[in-house]
């Protein structure tokens, strides 16, 4: 479709095919490993969750994500840059089920990144990382309504789904999110050196893990690392720990049937009783009262937002 079509158009075409590729709530995988389709057909309260490096683009319906004391929207046509994995607060506020909140979530990766970046000019990183919100431009939903036609030509997907990819990253680079793009991809940058902390985090979760061995990874002195980590993530490196283990231990017990104990365990907690006071803190009620809910509530249902372990073979995060 030429990039002088009416925008309006384009987006129905765009939504009607990723509805096509997403026929119920969840988060639905794609023979595209880095491609996820999203949707949800109600509003839901927030729920602590997970968000992973990538591009979103909203193609339906409005959400909000609280990342400390920012609150941020993001509704039909907007795109969102997650720099680094984040653990905000999620809301889906405006969705319905004749008019879904629907996206698309690419993978972003950093080493893709630089080989675009490598032949561009401008500014070399962003003032902070965070989450941030652009418009979706007329050639950057082309681009997406071109990848989702790909998914019906499986033929097709190998040589020709990493090239739209790549122009779909190329389109938003060419906008006001370019230099927290080029924040991802230079590998000296802060936000790449919070990243290997996070990898670590995210990898060793129940570990028990040193400020000073963190500070190491992204060569900074503790004090800095402190500061620069609570800034772009709103919480403290060990904060940030805290909390993967319990979204761990939660999806452990909703998704494999394990108990509390067993859960904490497998965590990292050595003691059942601080797991549970902290559990409660993050998500509001104890770690059984929560599953039951969880379990007993309708998919994305208004009074309780579904978490998507629960969708076999998903992912467990969602924009």
């Amino acid at each position: 479709m030429p990039f002088d079509d009416d925008l309006t158009a384009l987006r129905e075409r765009t939504v009607a095919l990723a509805l096509a590729h997403a026929p119920g709530d969840g988060v639905h995988a794609t023979p595209l490993p880095w491609l996820r389709l999203i949707r949800a057909s109600a509003p839901a309260l927030p729920v602590p969750t997970v968000y992973e490096p990538g591009l979103v683009l909203v193609l339906q319906g409005r959400k909000r994500a609280q990342l400390g004391d920012r609150m941020l929207q993001y509704d039909a046509m907007q795109c969102l840059l997650v720099p680094m994995t984040m653990l905000p607060r999620g809301q889906v506020l405006e969705a319905r089920p004749d008019k879904p909140y629907l996206c698309l979530r690419l993978s972003c990766e950093p080493l893709a990144l630089t080989e675009l970046l490598l032949d561009g000019d401008g500014p070399a990183e962003g003032a902070d990382a965070g989450l941030h919100v652009a418009p979706v431009t007329a050639p950057l939903l082309d681009a997406a309504l071109r990848l989702l036609q790909l998914l019906d030509h499986p033929q097709d997907l190998k040589a020709l789904a990493p090239l739209v990819q790549r122009e779909i990253l190329y389109r938003v680079m060419a906008g006001p999110l370019c230099s927290q793009l080029r924040a991802l991809a230079r590998g000296d940058g802060v936000v790449r050196r919070l990243n290997r902390v996070i990898e670590q985090l995210t990898c060793r979760f129940a570990e028990p893990l040193s400020i000073d061995e963190l500070a190491g990874l992204a060569h900074m002195s503790p004090s800095t690392l402190h500061l620069r980590f609570k800034q772009l993530t709103a919480l403290s490196p060990l904060q940030f720990q805290k909390n993967l283990r319990l979204q761990q231990a939660r999806k452990l017990m909703l998704g494999d049937g394990l108990d509390a104990a067993s859960a904490a365990h497998r965590v990292g907690y050595e003691s059942p009783s601080q797991f549970s006071r902290e559990y409660r803190r993050l998500f509001g009620t104890p770690p059984q009262q929560d599953i039951a809910l969880l379990r007993a509530a309708p998919p994305w249902g208004p009074s309780r937002a579904r978490s998507p372990t629960r969708n076999a073979g998903r992912s467990t995060s969602a924009r």
